[in-house]
């Protein structure tokens, strides 16, 4: 008899990982593609697999994914890959794109026009990280499935 996530041996069954990758070709209608590609993943979770996705975190998703993107397009120009991941109770975004520089946020300043992309995905994410590859550079970004129970929005703690 199963009594839970783990069988009555009390291994855990095995699960099918539940993602999606798509290559860009690093023009500016990758952007729109590639947030209605998270919206797709995102719809099919909930259809296929019953995972419960908030709307808040349906529309996080495709604001990273865009903000990434778009920084993917703007200062790397040529090919880049989206993956879109479950990892627990996150979805997982990950960018790769053949610029080594890595991102680095700039200090909040409200007379800025624009440039603010990167402050706004790390004030959403539950987590951001950046690694430079053997080419180029790999950001993941991880945003929760659900809101808070308390109501609290979701994203990383302020430091």
């Amino acid at each position: 008899m199963d009594s839970g996530p783990l069988g009555g041996d009390g291994i855990a069954p095995f699960v099918q990982s539940i993602q999606s990758t798509v290559a860009l070709d690093g023009d500016k209608s990758d952007i729109s593609r590639a947030r209605r590609r998270a919206a797709a993943f995102l719809t099919r979770v909930q259809a296929e697999h019953g995972l419960p996705v908030s709307q808040r975190a349906m529309d996080l998703t495709q604001l990273v994914v865009s903000e990434l993107v778009t920084n993917a397009v703007k200062y790397a120009p040529g090919p880049a890959l989206l993956d879109l991941r479950i990892a627990g109770d996150t979805v997982e975004v990950v960018v790769w794109d053949a610029n080594s520089d890595l991102p680095v946020a700039r200090a909040a300043d409200a007379d800025r026009v624009g440039q603010h992309g990167l402050e706004i995905v790390m004030a959403v994410a539950q987590s951001f990280e950046a690694h430079r590859e053997p080419v180029g550079k790999r950001i993941t970004v991880r945003v929760a499935l659900l809101d808070d129970p308390g109501g609290a929005l979701t994203g990383r703690t302020p430091q």
